[in-house]
């Protein structure tokens, strides 16, 4: 593989930037050269931290010649339009999930990818996941026979986190369905191939201070009979990292006896302008915001309970390898901490970039993933199963994707 550096500019320099921070750090292959963002407090912190070119405008930021790829961290009604001019100047491009808000959306951002001949590529999602990727890998591999049915759970405390009013309208991109749906689904879609026939879901909107879904439970059927339940809830009660040794979604160790701590820190906001004006002064560059920094001890991300159920054994990943449950005994797979968190999106955006490789979560892998999560919102409001038109299967050994 090429040792040239990936040069990145940064389109949104908030809240999704900021948790990447420690992967761009810590991975030698990448080189932040740009970012853009319209608040200039963002701007002065980054172009301090990164010794970077800062842009009030995407525009600006895309059309700097310096710049191979933009990683589009921007609010979520942003993401096709700043992806159609990043594919106009040549730049390849990384988006934050979810990967649009419609379907039309989808098609328009692949269209323009594939025009200007540039990479699209959707992330981070926990499908990228070490201890996902080996689940997979001991599926395709037959040794505890056909897998039948998935199962994932995860409880949150995501509804109750500091949010702009946008954040609470589903029809802007709102909700834990757009939000974090796409996580659930791109785990289950990898174990299982990819190819979603059909989904029947509910959803729940239980608080009318939070005018949005905080819940939802879905099933899917696969195309080869295979079936998957998924779960969540962003409602601050139970809380499932008790099922992961208390290991949060980040990787970090989590103190369980901080219990009800998102909803009683938004007691000092309470109206939506003061939650925004909270929300933006945690934010980078803000006068709350607090580094990322990757401490010691950090094992692998997870979200939530999963377990894949095949013939002759279940397997249940988690932050320190998978857990392998077979016919006539019980087994560990560990997988070793990350070097660098999030690594593994990194190795698709070079590969794609300086080698030319289609990534996995490429545009067609991602529009299918939002046609799932697209589909739970149809399917809770007309009460009824909702088929499938554009799913999309693992790459084959020759490279592409099943259609």
């Amino acid at each position: 593989m090429s040792q040239r550096k990936v040069r990145l500019g940064i389109a949104g320099l908030g809240r999704a930037f900021s948790f990447m921070i420690p992967t761009f750090r810590g991975d030698p292959r990448i080189e932040i050269v740009a970012g853009a963002d319209p608040r200039a407090e963002a701007r002065d912190r980054f172009a301090a931290d990164f010794n970077a070119r800062p842009y009030a405008t995407v525009e600006e930021l895309c059309a700097d010649p310096n710049v191979d790829a933009i990683y589009i961290a921007s609010p979520h009604q942003f993401h096709a339009p700043q992806v159609a001019i990043a594919a106009a100047h040549g730049k390849h491009a990384l988006v934050e999930k979810p990967m649009a808000l419609s379907l039309e959306e989808c098609r328009a951002m692949i269209a323009a990818t594939r025009a200007a001949g540039t990479h699209l590529l959707v992330g981070h999602s926990h499908s990228f996941d070490a201890p996902i990727q080996k689940t997979r890998d001991l599926v395709a591999s037959g040794a505890y026979g056909r897998l039948r049915m998935i199962t994932a759970m995860n409880f949150t405390d995501f509804l109750y986190r500091p949010r702009r009013p946008e954040e609470l309208d589903t029809a802007a991109g709102g909700g834990a369905v757009y939000n974090q749906a796409p996580h659930q689904v791109e785990m289950i879609r990898l174990i299982g191939g990819g190819k979603v026939k059909s989904v029947r879901a509910a959803t729940g909107i239980w608080d009318k201070s939070r005018p949005t879904e905080g819940a939802y439970t879905a099933f899917l059927t696969f195309e080869d009979g295979v079936v998957a339940t998924m779960t969540y809830s962003g409602y601050a009660h139970f809380d499932s990292d008790e099922f992961s040794g208390w290991y949060a979604e980040s990787g970090l160790a989590k103190d369980p006896d901080n219990y009800g701590a998102s909803r009683a820190a938004l007691r000092n906001a309470p109206d939506l302008a003061q939650e925004t004006a909270l929300k933006e002064a945690r934010n980078y560059g803000g006068e709350a915001y607090a580094d990322t920094s990757v401490p010691a001890g950090r094992k692998h991300q997870n979200f939530g309970l999963l377990i894949a159920s095949c013939a002759h054994g279940d397997l249940r990943p988690n932050s320190e390898g998978v857990q392998i449950y077979a016919d006539l005994e019980r087994s560990f797979e560990p997988i070793a901490p990350p070097g660098v968190p999030r690594s593994e999106v990194m190795d698709e955006l070079v590969a794609a970039v300086l080698d030319g490789t289609p990534p996995l979560h490429s545009g067609e892998w991602s529009m299918a993933t939002m046609e799932v999560c697209l589909a739970i919102l149809q399917s809770a409001s007309e009460g009824r199963e909702i088929e499938l038109k554009h799913q999309v299967g693992l790459p084959t050994a020759k490279g592409g994707l099943h259609v």
